[in-house]
C-alpha cells in the first residue's frame, strides 16, 4: 500500500512539474500579447498566491468584484503561473502577474492600492501584508462553522469582512482582546445577489425534483473529514438516479481524491453513475458540474445536499430546503454552538432511506420556517441589492478612513518599501 501510494505521487510531482512548465510558457506568450497596466488606475487589490486548484476561492468573488470596480477599479494580484494563465482567460477583473517579490513590488510602486483583500490564509499573505499606508482586509471564501472561520489569523489584518451575527458570535468565544465593533464588518453574503445572474441551466425545466449534491475533498485529518462522497455519496445518487422522479446537479470539490485515492474513485463512480442514467433516458439531463461559476446551481436546486463546508452556508444564503451529510469519521470535528444545532442531518444508510428522507426535507413547512430564523442570524437581511450595498458601503468606509490617515501623515514623506532580504522566487512553481 505504502509503495502504491509513493508511486502515485511520484507520477503525480512528474506531471505538476510538466504541467507548471507549459503553464510558464504559454503565460509568458499571453502577458507580451497585451497592453501593460494603466499606471496609477487601480485602487483595491485582490492578492491570490494559491495555484489554479484553489481559484474556487477566489471565483465566488468575481461578480461582487466586479460591480465593486465600476466604483473602485479592483486588480487581482496572482503568484502562480497556472492560476494566473486560468485568470487571464476567465477573470471579469485585470490580473497582474507578481511571481516574484520584485515583481509584486513593481505592481505596488505603479499603482494606489489603497485596500488589499485575501480570500484564504496562504502563507504568502506575509509578502504582502509586509507593504502598510495601505489596509489589508480579509474576506474570506465562504462563510462556515469549521474550524478554519475561527482562526486566530483574523488578528493579522487590519479588518476583517463577515457575514453577519454568528460570524462574529463564533470568533467572540475565540478571539482575545479583538476590537469586532472596530476591525469585524458585517456585510451578508454579496455572492447571493449575483447567483443567477446570465445563468443559462444546463437542462430544460420539467416537473423532476432538482436535488444538488455538492460535497466536500476527504480533508487532511480526521477532524476536518467532512467528505461524504465515499460514505453517503455514490448510494444516494445511484437511489436518486433511478426514481425518475429527481434530477441531479452533482458539483463535487475540486480537491477531491487528492489525499484518499479510494476516495478519488467514488467520485468517478458517481460521475460514471450519472453519465450511464443519461445514456439510458436522456430527457433526465442529470448533470455532473464541474465549471467555474457556483450560484446557479445554489438557486435552481429545489433542494440541496451538502457536507459540513461553506456550501452550507453558500445555500443557506438562498433560504431554500437543505440537508446536511453526518460525518461517518468519528474524529470530525462538529461545532453544534451554530446552525448545526437545528439543521437536518442525512445519515449514512441504505439508498431507499436517503431518498425518502431529501423526500420529506424537500417539502417540510416546518423545516423551512427554521431555516428562515438561520438564514437572519447568520446574513441578517437577504433581500436582495441589500448585501452588495453594504459591500460597497463596508468599501466606502475603509476608502475613507485611508484618505483620512493619509491626511494624518501627509508630513512624514515617502517610505521605501523595497524588501532588500526577499529572495526572488525564481524557481518553477508545482501546483496542484
Amino acid at each position: 500500500m505504502g509503495l502504491r501510494k509513493d508511486t502515485r505521487r511520484a507520477v503525480k510531482l512528474a506531471k505538476d512539474i510538466m504541467w507548471s512548465r507549459r503553464a510558464q510558457r504559454s503565460l509568458t506568450v499571453k502577458l507580451a500579447e497585451r497592453p501593460p497596466l494603466p499606471p496609477h488606475r487601480f485602487r483595491v487589490g485582490v492578492y491570490f498566491a494559491d495555484g489554479k486548484v484553489n481559484l474556487y476561492q477566489l471565483r465566488q468573488w468575481y461578480a461582487p468584484l466586479a460591480q465593486l470596480a465600476e466604483q473602485h477599479p479592483v486588480l487581482v494580484l496572482s503568484r502562480a503561473s497556472g492560476a494566473a494563465l486560468a485568470l487571464l482567460e476567465e477573470s471579469p477583473l485585470p490580473v497582474a502577474y507578481v511571481r516574484r517579490v520584485a515583481d509584486l513590488e513593481q505592481v505596488i510602486a505603479e499603482q494606489d492600492l489603497h485596500v488589499i483583500f485575501y480570500v484564504n490564509q496562504n502563507a504568502k499573505n506575509f509578502q504582502m501584508m509586509r507593504y502598510g499606508r495601505r489596509w489589508h482586509v480579509f474576506i474570506n471564501h465562504g462563510e462556515s462553522d469549521k474550524m478554519y472561520m475561527t482562526t486566530n489569523q483574523f488578528k493579522a489584518y487590519d479588518y476583517a469582512l463577515i457575514a453577519g451575527d454568528a460570524a462574529r458570535a463564533r470568533l467572540e468565544k475565540v478571539l482575545w482582546d479583538y476590537d469586532f465593533d472596530k476591525r469585524a464588518i458585517p456585510i451578508g453574503r454579496p455572492q447571493a445577489d449575483h447567483y443567477l445572474d446570465d445563468a443559462a441551466l444546463p437542462y430544460t425545466p420539467d416537473d423532476r425534483e432538482v436535488v444538488l449534491y455538492a460535497p466536500t475533498w476527504e480533508g487532511d485529518r480526521g477532524a476536518a473529514a467532512y467528505g461524504s462522497i465515499a460514505s453517503h455519496g455514490v448510494t444516494l445518487v445511484e437511489g436518486l438516479l433511478a426514481t425518475g422522479r429527481h434530477r441531479v446537479i452533482y458539483r463535487p470539490h475540486p480537491r477531491s481524491g487528492v489525499v484518499d485515492h479510494e476516495y478519488g474513485a467514488a467520485n468517478r463512480a458517481i460521475i460514471t453513475a450519472i453519465e450511464a442514467a443519461n445514456a439510458a433516458d436522456p430527457s433526465a439531463q442529470h448533470v455532473f458540474d464541474n465549471g467555474p461559476n457556483l450560484g446557479w446551481q445554489l438557486a435552481a436546486a429545489d433542494v440541496a445536499i451538502v457536507d459540513i463546508s461553506a456550501m452550507v452556508y453558500d445555500r443557506l444564503a438562498a433560504g431554500k430546503p437543505l440537508l446536511i451529510t453526518s460525518p461517518v469519521n468519528p474524529e470530525a470535528q462538529i461545532d453544534e454552538s451554530g446552525y448545526l444545532q437545528a439543521c437536518e442531518w442525512l445519515e449514512a444508510t441504505d439508498a431507499t432511506a436517503m431518498v425518502a428522507r431529501v423526500d420529506d426535507v424537500a417539502h417540510d413547512a416546518g423545516a423551512l420556517a427554521r431555516l428562515g430564523v438561520w438564514v437572519e442570524r447568520y446574513f441578517g437581511d437577504t433581500t436582495p441589492g441589500v448585501t452588495t450595498a453594504r459591500f460597497h458601503a463596508a468599501i466606502d468606509h475603509l476608502m475613507a478612513e485611508w484618505e483620512r490617515f493619509a491626511a494624518l501623515h501627509a508630513a512624514d514623506g515617502d517610505v521605501d518599501e523595497r524588501d532588500v532580504h526577499a529572495a526572488a522566487i525564481d524557481d518553477e512553481e508545482i501546483e496542484a
